[in-house]
């Protein structure tokens, strides 16, 4: 079972042009059919990332972003987390001995409570947190 980082689902976005380590790690998750989820945290960075792209370089751009987030919370409908009361106590402890990325600690505290592995590619924003890490993307 894996909680997916925004850096994870955003380059599968890429299609036939994404890491292949990446595609290789959506390939196998779908042939076991093992659980996939990603956090309302998530949600925001990706709507965050839209209206950047939106507002300061290519609104066109934005729209097939938009788009494609559109399709995500489609296909996720059923397996997004949300940030609650239990991941915000384990936020709150995370946040003492680890202050930066706040965010990242909002998907850890989530990882954590629901024992899911975290699929990334910046493990070490997540180092010592004690979250199961996985790095899909190639070498």
């Amino acid at each position: 079972m894996y909680l997916i980082d925004t850096n994870v689902i955003s380059e599968s976005r890429k299609g036939r042009k994404a890491d292949a380590g990446v595609a290789e790690f959506f390939r196998r998750v779908a042939l076991t059919e093992a659980p996939l989820y990603i956090s309302v945290v998530t949600v925001g960075e990706l709507r965050r990332g839209v209206e950047i792209i939106r507002r300061r370089v290519d609104p066109e751009q934005a729209e097939r972003l938009a788009a494609w987030l559109d399709l995500v919370l489609v296909d996720y409908r059923d397996d997004i987390l949300p940030f609650d009361l239990d991941i915000a106590q384990i936020w709150g402890l995370l946040r003492v001995p680890h202050p930066e990325h706040a965010l990242d600690k909002q998907i850890t505290a989530t990882a954590l409570i629901y024992d899911l592995t975290l699929a990334t590619r910046n493990t070490r924003d997540f180092a010592g947190t004690g979250v199961r890490l996985l790095n899909p993307f190639s070498e």
